[in-house]
C-alpha cells in the first residue's frame, strides 16, 4: 500500500493495526542505518550476532523546503519508535545513535540462572548513545527487545527487556555507553 498524508486530524474509533509481513524487517546484514520510512513503527528483527545499528538523527524541527512543520515531507522524526527484536543471539550487537542524540529511560537485565532468577534496571547515563548487547553480562539473548522513541532533539527514550546470563545476579552488567 502507498503512503497516504492526511491533512488535519485522523479519528479512528477502533485503532489502527500494524499487521501483515511488512510490519517485520529482517535485518541479517553486518550493519543498519535505520530509517523511519524502513523501520520507524515496525518490529526489526537481527539476525546477526554483531550487528552495528544508527538510528536515525533525530530532527524536531521542520524542514524549512516544505510548506510547514505538519507536512509529511518534512524533516521531523519526534514521536518515531524503532523496536528491536533479537533473533539471532547477540555476541557485540551495538545500537546507538549518530553521538549528538543521548538516551533517556530504562532496560531491564533478567539472568536465566533457574534457581536464582533476578532482574536489574539499567539507567543510561547523560551522556550514554550506545547501547550493547554482548548475549551475557549485558543481555543480549535470544528474545531480548528494546525499544527506541525520539522524543525531542537529542533524546531518544529507551525501553527493553533483554535476558542476559544464566549465572548470579552480580553478573548482569550495563548495556549503555559512550560511543
Amino acid at each position: 500500500m502507498a503512503q497516504t498524508t492526511f491533512s488535519g486530524p485522523v479519528k479512528s474509533l477502533n485503532g489502527f493495526i500494524g499487521a501483515g509481513k511488512g510490519n517485520v524487517v529482517s535485518i541479517s546484514d553486518a550493519t543498519l542505518t535505520a530509517t523511519v520510512a524502513d523501520h520507524a513503527g515496525r518490529v526489526v528483527s537481527l539476525n546477526n550476532a554483531t550487528c552495528i545499528v544508527t538510528l536515525p538523527t533525530i530532527s524536531a524541527a521542520a524542514d524549512s523546503s516544505v510548506a510547514g512543520p505538519n507536512d509529511y515531507n518534512s524533516g521531523n522524526n519526534i514521536g518515531a519508535t524503532f523496536t528491536f527484536f533479537i533473533e539471532t543471539a547477540a555476541t557485540n550487537l551495538d545500537i546507538k545513535t549518530d553521538g549528538t542524540d543521548k538516551f533517556v529511560g530504562q532496560v531491564l537485565n533478567s539472568n536465566t540462572n533457574a534457581t536464582a532468577f533476578s532482574t536489574r534496571c539499567f539507567v543510561p547515563a547523560a551522556t550514554n548513545d550506545v547501547l550493547t548487547l554482548n548475549g551475557g553480562t549485558q543481555g543480549g539473548k535470544v528474545g531480548s527487545v528494546v525499544k527506541f522513541t525520539a522524543l525531542a532533539d537529542n533524546k531518544y527514550a529507551v525501553d527493553g527487556l533483554l535476558i542476559g546470563p544464566s549465572t548470579s545476579d552480580e553478573a548482569v552488567a550495563t548495556p549503555f555507553a559512550d560511543s
